[in-house]
Order: structure tokens, then C-alpha cells, then sequence
């Protein structure tokens, strides 16, 4: 359900955002309201999980989510699909923590591998086809199709649930759960998400803009010093004394950022500029999940006998190289010429990255508080996204506002043409031109002038995405150095 939530609403982006009138930060929204309470609320419903029982609070995430994916199916306006799916982030706070833990406490260690195996596998697949179902399913009946899939996946998973799962807790777990670390987090990313989607339309001076900021800022800052004192932080920051741990963490950070925010562009992009449907937006970066699926095994065996050390820097920079052949598109050019090489070396990276990154968090720390290091790993792949979607959502409306003033300028509009054009212009390549009062073949050409301006912005963002996983590269080589050290001193 989660996986192919993920993947399928950034499809449909472009029909929700046609049918309901959206600008480019309510579609932004749309997709950060979702991560922004996952990422925050994910370690907390663990922690919950394994206090008051693993089963019960999947159980409760399962429900919950499946509630307000019916919720976004009926919304009616930007706003309260915004709601919706911040009640549903909510919800996989809950559920997607309870899988593996579930599947940890479930089967022996002869089993576990298998059974994870298993799991992994189904992710793989749901990922490959989620966005082509999902994408038929938005071309041929609605974008609010996406959101109703979850239901009948909803029922069968609680009644296969209450019928075979049984129910599991850490009874060693007594002390109360860090809900003042967990508010802070959402205070604090939410202030800085808020402040960087508002840039936009408001402006950098803009009180409201500064003063989510200044929030989101100093909420992180409190959030570090209540986790150093609180008896059972959500987040021990004494874990990140290992070098490793930190640096693998900083590396997931930057790598998944440059992922979330191509993941996030590139449908858009597909849809709204090269004219795909939203079955064949989907079906584009069917490659990724395929390679990401197909050479899994052969990642794990490489971890067996090179390290994680060589494939921590590798991956990312061959992903970089990925993320940067997405700038080669423009107005024209056809697929396999342009997005599916890109989209190969993107999984081909990814796939050299992450059985290594897994392996070096979970061993960077003592056995017993794996779980933890892995858990937090997990939150900072969630926010990176989140974060580099806010970020890099101001240097593309700062260049798409730079690039299309230019053009429109050298079209010597009407005044009243050019208001009306403006009103359009915050949905960006997303702009509806049919009623403006103008000549078809003006249309065109100012149309032409938008799609270029965006393309302008979307190039620019890819090759700051690529830097990103550059520099998830470097932080893989200072991963090798340090556990090159490790390994000096140990000897």
C-alpha cells in the first residue's frame, strides 16, 4: 500500500492539479504534507509499536491510512487533499514501522532471511507496477482512482491479519514514549518546509515566510537538546559518535534528497511537456524498480566481497551521473534516447548503494541497538526528500519567474492579456491558456514560452540534484576512510 502510494501519487500530480486548479506549491504540498508526518512520526510509531503491541498499532496504521486515502479520493479543493493526505502520512507513521518488526518477531533467524527476502520482493514488485496500474487507472477513470485503490488492499491485509498474525511487544520497553522529541520534529521540519513553499508566492521578506523559518529552525535546535537529556529519546544522538553512523546517514540524506525531488519533478515533466499519458509516465521508471529488483542478489554478494566501502561511493556517483543525463530533455526527444538511459543509471546506483548503506548503519553500532540506528536511518531517507523538494522548489520558481518574464516580455502583450496570463503562471507548465482572450497561434507561442521557462527550471534543478549525489559520493569515500581507521585500530 505505502510503496505504491508513494510512487503513484507523483503521477497524478498532473491530472489532480488540472481538475482542481492547483498552483505549483499546492501540488508541492500535496506531496510533502504526506512525508513531512511520516518522516517526523515514523520513529515514534515503532516505538509504539513494540510498547503497546506490533500488531495493534499496524493494525491502527493500516485503518487510518486507508481512511484518509478515502478522504483525498473526495476532496474537493488543493486544501483539503493537503489535509488528507497529512492524516494519511499519519497513518504510515504507524503502519510502515510495524512490517519488518513484525516479520522480525514473527519467524526464527533461519527463516528471517528468507521471510525479509520475501518482503523486499513484493516492495520491488509493487514498485515496478503500482505506477502503471495507477497511471491507467488516472488516464482511464480519475487521479482520485489512486487514492480508493488502497481500500480493497486495506481489506484484505486486516482480514489476513486477524486471521494469522499474531500479536508481539518488547516487554522490556517501559519508559514513555518521546511524543515531546516527536512534536518538535514535526515543528521543525513543518517550519522549514512551510517557510521554503511559501518563498515562492510570498517572497523571502514576507513576515510569515521568516517567521516559519525562524520556527522550524529553532524547534530542531530545542529537538537536540531535549533528545540529549530525555530518558528515552526518540532519536540518542550519542549514535551518532560513530563516525560511520553519521556519515552513512549524511550520505542516505543527500542521495535520497536528489532521488525525491527527480521522483517528483520528472512525471510532471513527462506529462505536462512531453505529452505522456499517465499509464506511460509510469511505466518510464518501470526500469529503475526492475534493476533495483533484478540485481539485488548480485548487490548483496558484492557486500560480501568487496565491503560496503567501494559500492558507497560507486553508487552514488554512478546515480549522479543519472541524475544529470535528466537535464539532456527538452521540449523534444524521444524516450529511450533521453530519460531511459538516465533512469538505468539511476537504479543501477541506487542498487550498488543501498544493501551496502543497510550494512554499514546497522553494523556502525552495538547488536542490541541496531533497531534503533536502522530505524532512524529510515526517518532521515524519508525527510530527505521532503526537504530537498522544499528547497529546490525555490530555485525552480526562481528560474521558471526569471525565464518566462524574459519571454513574455519580448511578446509585447496586451496589458490585460498579460494579466490574465499571470494569474496562470503560479501553476507553471501546469498554466491553462484556453481562456485567455488571444489568437490560437499566440497561444501557442506564449504556451511554447512556459514550457520552455519550466524546462529551464527543471534542467537547473536535476544538475543541483546530480551535485547532491556527488556529494553523497564523497560522504560514502569518507565512510571508507573511517572504517578504514576502524579497522587499523581494531587490527
Amino acid at each position: 500500500m505505502t510503496f505504491i502510494d508513494g510512487t503513484v501519487v507523483n503521477v497524478a500530480l498532473p491530472a489532480l492539479q488540472a481538475d482542481l486548479h492547483a498552483t505549483i506549491t499546492d501540488v508541492q504540498w500535496v506531496v510533502e504534507a504526506y512525508a513531512l508526518f511520516l518522516g517526523s512520526l515514523i520513529l515514534v510509531g515503532g516505538a509504539m509499536g513494540d510498547q503497546l503491541g506490533r500488531k495493534r498499532v499496524f493494525l491502527f496504521g493500516v485503518v487510518s491510512f486507508t481512511a484518509a486515502s478515502i478522504l483525498c479520493g473526495l476532496a474537493t479543493s488543493p486544501r483539503l487533499l493537503i489535509i488528507a493526505r497529512a492524516l494519511q502520512g499519519i497513518g504510515a507513521a504507524f503502519l510502515v514501522p510495524g512490517s519488518l518488526a513484525i516479520i522480525s518477531a514473527t519467524f526464527s533467524d533461519a527463516d528471517r532471511g528468507r521471510a525479509i527476502g520475501t518482503w523486499s520482493g513484493f516492495s520491488a514488485i509493487t514498485t515496478a507496477i503500482g505506477p502503471v496500474i495507477g497511471g491507467w487507472l488516472i488516464q482511464h477513470v480519475s487521479w482520485r482512482a489512486a487514492f480508493f485503490l488502497n481500500v480493497p488492499l486495506a481489506a484484505i491485509v486486516v482480514v489476513l491479519s486477524l486471521l494469522f498474525m499474531d500479536e508481539s511487544r518488547d516487554e522490556s520497553r517501559t519508559a514513555r514514549i518521546d511524543w515531546s522529541g516527536a512534536l518538535l520534529g514535526v515543528l521543525g521540519l513543518g517550519g522549514i518546509v512551510f517557510g521554503f513553499l511559501e518563498w515562492p508566492p510570498l517572497g523571502p521578506g514576507h513576515p510569515l515566510v521568516i517567521g516559519s523559518l525562524a520556527m522550524g529552525a529553532l524547534s530542531l535546535v530545542l529537538l537536540v537538546v531535549v533528545e540529549r537529556r530525555a530518558r528515552n529519546p526518540m532519536m540518542p544522538l550519542d549514535l551518532f559518535r560513530s563516525r560511520t553512523f553519521t556519515l552513512a546517514n549524511v550520505l542516505t540524506l543527500l542521495l535520497y534528497g536528489a532521488l525525491g525531488v527527480v521522483l517528483f519533478l520528472l512525471p510532471l515533466y513527462l506529462i505536462q511537456i512531453q505529452h505522456y499519458s499517465a499509464t506511460e509516465a509510469g511505466a518510464a521508471l518501470v526500469p529503475l524498480a526492475l534493476i533495483m529488483f533484478a540485481l539485488s542478489r548480485w548487490a548483496g554478494g558484492l557486500v560480501a566481497r568487496t565491503g560496503p566501502r567501494l559500492p558507497l561511493t560507486v553508487g552514488p556517483a554512478i546515480a549522479a551521473i543519472g541524475v544529470g543525463l535528466f537535464a539532456r530533455g527538452g521540449i523534444s526527444g524521444s524516450y529511450w534516447s533521453t530519460v531511459f538511459p538516465a533512469v538505468c543509471l539511476l537504479g543501477l546506483g541506487m542498487t550498488i548503494t543501498v544493501a551496502p548503506l543497510t550494512t554499514t548503519v546497522m553494523g556502525a553500532v552495538e547488536t542490541h541497538r541496531a533497531g534503533v540506528a536502522s530505524g532512524i536511518n529510515n526517518a532521515v531517507a524519508r525527510v530527505a526528500g521532503l526537504l530537498t523538494i522544499a528547497v529546490f522548489g525555490v530555485l525552480l520558481a526562481h528560474r521558471f519567474d526569471a525565464e518566462i518574464g524574459h519571454r513574455l516580455d519580448r511578446l509585447a502583450l496586451p496589458p490585460a492579456v498579460r494579466a490574465e496570463i499571470g494569474k496562470e503562471l503560479p501553476k507553471m507548465a501546469g498554466a491553462e491558456l484556453r481562456n485567455v482572450a488571444m489568437e490560437s497561434g499566440r497561444r501557442g507561442v506564449v504556451q511554447r514560452s512556459i514550457d520552455d521557462a519550466f524546462v529551464s527550471g527543471f534542467q537547473l534543478v536535476v544538475i543541483g540534484a546530480a551535485i547532491l549525489a556527488l556529494a553523497a559520493a564523497a560522504a560514502g569515500a569518507g565512510i571508507r576512510s573511517a572504517m578504514m581507521v576502524k579497522t587499523v585500530q581494531e587490527d
